[in-house]
């Protein structure tokens, strides 16, 4: 399949790929001059420079990309760059607001590093992992090593705000969770290849629904304890919702079981409520979503444990956005305070760009998603598959916790938005899932161009 020599087709998804990125270049760059002008009434000085480093990490992309996955989904990178490019261009702007505000540090400078970083780290991943199914050799080993990386911040120091999401090594900190979201996703598509049989065996009936074996409840009632324990140990609710969402989800495709979903939302549910209810850090989470605003009445009348008005200011920020927003860079999103430029980015697109912005962020994702999962029905290999589904779940359901957490249709979870929020663990992790489904798409598109030359008629010859 290796041997095969570039088709229309590869060349057809590269061209496309190509114009794409073009326009992902003037987007970025127009979005980092408006708000420039809007701020300060002039061009930004490093506009030149930041329009150079998109170019060249879209080139770089691009490049890698033609040379070691030519058959690749033509939309995965320039979606991925537009998203981390929007991200660059709203951390620049926040990064002048928190510095008049607050005098606070520049963040865009170590995002941009962090980008090529990951830029450098996806075409690495894609040049060596020829094949996605290597990695199925080592699922063990990887859910072994996610295990421990989930653990280890239980054992460190909490943050500021009272969560335990990082390890640190010296000067050096990782929030291991954005690692181990790959890692389940692919020890779980590897299990369930060998194991879905098994588990898709019938049960009995209860309720009118066929619940699996009891036998075989094992490995769920294994990740929800799992899950638990971070989220009791670690207060990291938004990494044990990811983890035990995905788990849920890559088991429902595998065995198309529904009594696994209806288990999954139960457990989750029982589960959060007992957590919620007892764990102090999780349950002031619980109370700032019931009741936002009553961060504002006299301290003697506010709900136990409501300390914070991010929830509150969140909202004021959507509502003053309104549908087409105050403009990029005319807004007030540095009221949210420490977590605009993490958790909270997503109030300066609802204020700025207003609900249009947001809607074309949530379009953005969701069409990322969208290709991961018609490469996993294009994926002739069930691990491929799988994997496919556990990485788009993944992105999906960060996505669904960090913009259900702002907007205040779920509690906070304290996660970070893919690719557009500050952070290098997170940007990198998100990096590395795009090889991995730029892999997939490329070894599935290599096997049916394979399969449809071998099964194609010669060319009709004409009679001498």
């Amino acid at each position: 399949m290796r041997g095969l020599s570039p088709s229309p087709v590869a060349g057809a998804r590269r061209r496309t790929e190509a114009l794409l990125l073009v326009f992902v270049i003037a987007i970025t760059t127009f979005g980092h001059a408006d708000a420039g002008l809007a701020m300060n009434g002039e061009l930004p000085p490093d506009l030149a420079g930041f329009a150079i480093s998109i170019t060249l990490l879209s080139l770089v992309g691009h490049l890698g990309v033609r040379r070691f996955a030519a058959y690749a989904d033509p939309l995965i990178l320039p979606l991925a760059m537009l998203l981390t490019g929007l991200g660059l261009v709203l951390l620049h702007r926040l990064d002048q607001a928190y510095i008049e505000r607050y005098n606070g540090e520049a963040n865009a400078p170590g995002q941009l590093v962090w980008t090529v970083i990951g830029v450098a780290a996806c075409v690495l991943v894609v040049a060596l992992l020829r094949d996605h199914r290597y990695l199925q050799r080592f699922i063990y080993i990887t859910m072994a090593v996610s295990l421990v990386l989930l653990i280890a911040p239980a054992f460190m120091r909490a943050d500021t705000y009272g969560a335990k999401r990082w390890i640190y090594l010296g000067p050096f900190s990782m929030q291991p969770g954005e690692f181990v979201k790959i890692m389940i996703a692919v020890f779980f598509a590897g299990y369930l290849v060998v194991h879905r049989d098994t588990l898709a065996l019938a049960g009995r009936k209860f309720l009118g629904m066929r619940l699996p074996p009891m036998r075989q409840l094992g490995p769920i009632i294994t990740v929800w304890i799992v899950a638990m324990l971070v989220l009791v140990f670690e207060r990291d609710l938004g990494t044990s919702l990811i983890f035990f969402g995905v788990f849920v989800v890559m088991l429902y495709v595998a065995t198309e079981r529904t009594s696994w979903i209806v288990c999954g939302f139960f457990m989750a549910a029982v589960g959060a409520f007992a957590v919620g209810s007892t764990e102090p850090h999780v349950k002031n989470r619980v109370q700032a979503w019931l009741n936002p605003m009553a961060i504002f009445l006299p301290p003697e009348q506010r709900p136990p444990g409501l300390t914070s008005d991010q929830s509150a200011q969140a909202l004021f920020s959507f509502g003053t956005g309104g549908i087409t927003g105050t403009g990029l860079g005319q807004g007030q999103p540095e009221l949210i305070k420490f977590a605009g430029r993490t958790d909270f980015i997503l109030t300066t697109v609802g204020e700025e760009l207003g609900l249009a912005g947001v809607m074309a962020v949530l379009i953005l994702y969701a069409l990322l998603v969208q290709r991961g999962l018609r490469m996993a029905l294009g994926a002739r290999d069930p691990f491929g598959k799988l994997l496919a589904v556990g990485l788009s779940a993944a992105l999906a359901l960060q996505v669904f916790v960090v913009a259900g957490g702002v907007t205040g249709l779920i509690p906070l979870t304290g996660k970070a938005l893919p690719f557009l929020a500050k952070g290098g663990s997170s940007l990198l992790a998100n990096w590395i899932m795009v090889a991995l489904l730029l892999r997939i798409s490329d070894s599935a598109e290599r096997q049916r161009e394979a399969d449809t030359r071998t099964t194609s008629p010669p060319p009709a010859t004409l009679a001498a």
